[in-house]
């Protein structure tokens, strides 16, 4: 990340750059996780701002036009820097916009891309060898436009290190609050969703849409399961044992969890187990053997290996990064 010039830096700076016939789902998407201020938190978690290229920028189909922000010099301050997404792909992006995309790239800032965004950072060059995703009207286009990029075309978000790209408008959302899980751990994230009535994590590797044909009898909601495996995830708790409580067997609950949470019921209970944990961490538990049967991941060496998986740290560094004797927040 760029370095602040005063001895005490401030919150981390979001900066949004809108671009002719920009969406304006997306635009508040970043608003409402990043723009918003939070006090029940105790403190701002960023700085946001939102730039243009000109004076007036006419939002998507004329809805209506967006003035008074700042100039493209903002996004030379970014820490994290969102580039402009619109549903034209087929127009190039302005050349202004592409430099200020590449000047914060090569000071180091964080580079987001919602939807059609990653057609931005593609055209600015920062793609090539890199993972992506797009949404999955535009995947075939992309990739005859772009071979170099490594297109994820069926991802909700790809997150590449230092670049970040979702598939569509929802999945903004999804890798909006997982950009607040990676800067300020589980906690703040599940704070933000509950705020915004959202689900607090969906993995990005879940699919984009799945294909739901008419039942011949009523949907009956997983959200009862779920609830009742949340209370027992230190139980030995199996895919047998969810299917054994929904009165289904293993494969029609299998069939369940594609069709109404794009993942199976193994990685939706691992993913619980692995957020538990996160937030026992948080909460000062240092005793990892604790930890791995309080969340049912059964050994340390397991919780390790999980943990590094879906967050990139060890536990150590994970404690050390938001651990409230770290000075985070303790979210009841």
């Amino acid at each position: 990340m760029p370095q602040r010039s005063s001895q005490q830096p401030g919150p981390h700076r979001v900066v949004v750059i809108v671009d002719e016939n920009s969406n304006p789902f997306e635009m508040s998407c970043a608003i409402e996780v990043f723009g918003l201020r939070r006090p029940e938190l105790g403190r701002e978690l960023y700085d946001f701002r939102l730039c243009a290229a000109g004076e007036r920028t006419r939002m998507r189909d004329g809805f209506f036009t967006l003035t008074d922000v700042a100039g493209l010099e903002a996004a030379d301050e970014a820490d994290t820097l969102i580039v402009p997404n619109r549903p034209d792909t087929d127009t190039p992006r302005a050349g202004a916009v592409l430099d200020a995309v590449r000047r914060s790239h090569a000071r180091g800032a964080r580079l987001v891309g919602f939807c059609s965004g990653a057609f931005t950072l593609a055209e600015a060059g920062l793609l090539d060898g890199r993972r992506a995703a797009c949404h999955w009207m535009w995947a075939e286009t992309f990739r005859a436009r772009f071979p170099r990029v490594r297109l994820e075309p069926d991802v909700l978000f790809v997150d590449d290190g230092d670049v970040l790209t979702a598939s569509g408008s929802a999945s903004a959302l999804d890798l909006c609050l997982h950009v607040v899980r990676r800067d300020h751990g589980a906690e703040i994230a599940n704070a933000v969703s509950r705020r915004l009535v959202f689900a607090a994590h969906r993995d990005g590797g879940q699919k984009q849409f799945v294909e739901r044909p008419l039942p011949q009898v009523p949907d009956e909601s997983l959200g009862p399961l779920l609830a009742w495996a949340q209370e027992r995830l230190g139980e030995p708790l199996s895919v047998a044992d969810l299917a054994a409580r929904a009165a289904v067997s293993p494969a029609t609950l299998h069939r369940r969890f594609r069709a109404q949470l794009g993942t199976t019921p193994l990685a939706w209970l691992t993913g619980e187990r692995v957020a538990l944990a996160c937030r026992l961490i948080e909460h000062g538990e240092e005793r990892l053997d604790v930890v791995a049967a309080r969340c049912g991941l059964g050994t340390a060496a397991n919780l390790r290996a999980r943990l590094r998986r879906a967050t990139g740290l060890s536990p150590s560094a994970y404690r050390r990064r938001f651990g409230a004797a770290a000075g985070e927040p303790v979210m009841a």
